[in-house]
């Protein structure tokens, strides 16, 4: 899975406030993404989405929309899918990050874009919500590896 790696990073610094991309950022096992406001939810600290998966989303409502939208900190290419992939290890670098759930739509995700809610139901198409293993440094262009939990 070497072809797998991080394409996007994103945080906000309260509920409702607009994505911030950046192109690096430090997450630590205390406070997910440094500066992120959800990340002390031990099990939602970090939610990842498969650029795959939300192109899916793009191609069914015919719009061209920006990953940020989905309002996800990490955003990986070169896999299709999280589909029922709760356990597994996700690490970039140093950072491992363990998924907990699937990443429901909520409601905000139709007050952006009509529909979107649920274009983002099939095959966990929405990312999934991971507690933080293992902190470190991560960058946009870091190879991503997905294995099972030991």
């Amino acid at each position: 899975m070497s072809d797998v790696k991080l394409v996007g990073i994103a945080l906000r610094s309260e509920s409702r406030a607009v994505m911030e991309e950046r192109q690096q950022i430090t997450i630590t096992t205390v406070a997910g993404l440094e500066g992120d406001f959800r990340g002390s939810n031990e099990n939602r600290q970090v939610s990842v989405l498969s650029s795959a998966a939300w192109q899916a989303v793009c191609d069914e409502l015919g719009q061209a929309i920006p990953w940020t939208v989905r309002r996800a900190n990490l955003l990986v290419e070169g896999l299709e899918d999280f589909k029922n992939s709760t356990g597994t290890i996700i690490r970039i670098g140093a950072v491992e990050l363990q998924v907990n759930c699937e990443t429901d739509p909520c409601s905000r995700m139709d007050e952006q874009v009509q529909g979107l809610s649920h274009a983002l139901e099939p095959d966990w198409r929405g990312g999934v919500c991971c507690s933080v293993l293992q902190g470190g440094n991560v960058q946009v262009g870091d190879e991503v590896q997905v294995r099972q939990a030991d």
